[in-house]
Parts: C-alpha cells; sequence; structure tokens
C-alpha cells in the first residue's frame, strides 16, 4: 500500500490493535483484591451454625464441628464429643425442634499463623436466659471449623453465694440417693435439653 494511502486511513484502524491488546493485559492480570477478613468469615460460620439448630438442620449444624469436637454443657457431666452430641439430638432435629440462640456480641482472636481463632460471644436464648458462649475453630482445607464449644451462664455475684449453696445440697443430695455403695456412678451425662424439655426432665443448659 503506497505511503499516501496509509496516511489517509483514519486513526481508528490503528487504535484498535492497541486497545485489544490493553484489554487482553488487563484480563491476564491476576486480580488485585484485598485477602478475605477472616473474623468475617468466622463470624458467618458461626452465626450459620446457630441459624442451622434454629431451622433444625442437622446436616448443616454439625457440619461446622471437626471430627474430634467437644461440646461442654453447662452441667458438669456435660462434656460431649461431636458424635455423641449428635446421637443425642438426632431424634429433636427429625421432629423439627432444636434451639434458637442468638448472638449479641463477640470478640475474636487469631493465631500469629492464622490457622487457630478463639472467640467468647454473648447470647440471647429463650430458656436459659443471658447465656455465653466460646471456644475454638481451626482452619481446615481453608473452612473454619470448630473444635470447641463451651456454653455457661454467667452468675451475677451478688446471687454466687446462694447458687454456690444450693449446688453444694444438690450434690450432698446426689450422693446420698444411691445409697452407701462405693460401686455407684454417676448417671450419664445429659446433653442440653431443646427449647421446650419433657416436664419430667430437667431442663440442663441447650447446645449451641
Amino acid at each position: 500500500m503506497p505511503l499516501h494511502t496509509l496516511n489517509a486511513l483514519p486513526d481508528e484502524v490503528f487504535r484498535v490493535p492497541t486497545v485489544s491488546l490493553l484489554l487482553f493485559v488487563l484480563a491476564s492480570a491476576p486480580a488485585n483484591t484485598a485477602p478475605a477478613d477472616p473474623k468475617a468469615a468466622i463470624t458467618a460460620v458461626l452465626d450459620d451454625w446457630h441459624q442451622a439448630a434454629a431451622a433444625a438442620d442437622e446436616a448443616r449444624y454439625f457440619g461446622h464441628f471437626t471430627d474430634d469436637a467437644v461440646y461442654l454443657g453447662t452441667d458438669a457431666t456435660e462434656r460431649w464429643t461431636r458424635d455423641e452430641f449428635r446421637a443425642w439430638a438426632k431424634p429433636y432435629f427429625s421432629k423439627g425442634k432444636a434451639w434458637n440462640f442468638k448472638a449479641t456480641s463477640r470478640h475474636i482472636f487469631l493465631s500469629k499463623d492464622g490457622a487457630v481463632a478463639w472467640f467468647d460471644e454473648a447470647l440471647d436464648t429463650p430458656n436459659l436466659g443471658p447465656s455465653r458462649g466460646s471456644g475454638v475453630l481451626v482452619k481446615d482445607a481453608g473452612t473454619w471449623k470448630i473444635a470447641q464449644y463451651n456454653l455457661s451462664i454467667p452468675i451475677p455475684n451478688d446471687v454466687l453465694p446462694e447458687v454456690k449453696r444450693r449446688i453444694e445440697r444438690h450434690l450432698a443430695r446426689g450422693q446420698k440417693t444411691p445409697g452407701k455403695s462405693s460401686t455407684w456412678k454417676a448417671p450419664p451425662a445429659k446433653v442440653p435439653s431443646p427449647q421446650t424439655p419433657p416436664i419430667k426432665e430437667r431442663a440442663p443448659a441447650q447446645a449451641n
């Protein structure tokens, strides 16, 4: 093509390849996005865990635990593995009547390597009143899992002496009830009852 013909062509003809090349480079470049906030991810996991119980979604609820997770209830005997806890809770989930805990505040902390987190949260519960949960999460294949959860009921200092006396009386009665046999063993641990426990059952701490 003669030089004078090239000079006569519109500028757009020469700009198209340049623009296309620029778009290709931008598309090929890695996205410059900020890393996800681990505390936000942990908050989402814990909130979904509570919501799964409220929705009686068993698979979703227990899917948030590690395989070797431990759940601690408010009674001294209430220490369960994930599978023990699930076996007890299954009938309640099957009936669509689990428990409904809502976190009203939460504090989250992370290890320096970002692989372990621990937290404490204030809970609004329908049957226990103001309660507290705390626990540990670990990062498993990029997903945060609950390795331990501890449910408790904070006792105001003003009423603690009376609560202590009642606990001591309760434990004393428990020791005398089975008789003086040295072979007597304490009854198996009871998992926290759901929102409306049977009338004849104690209303212990609920699972979160």
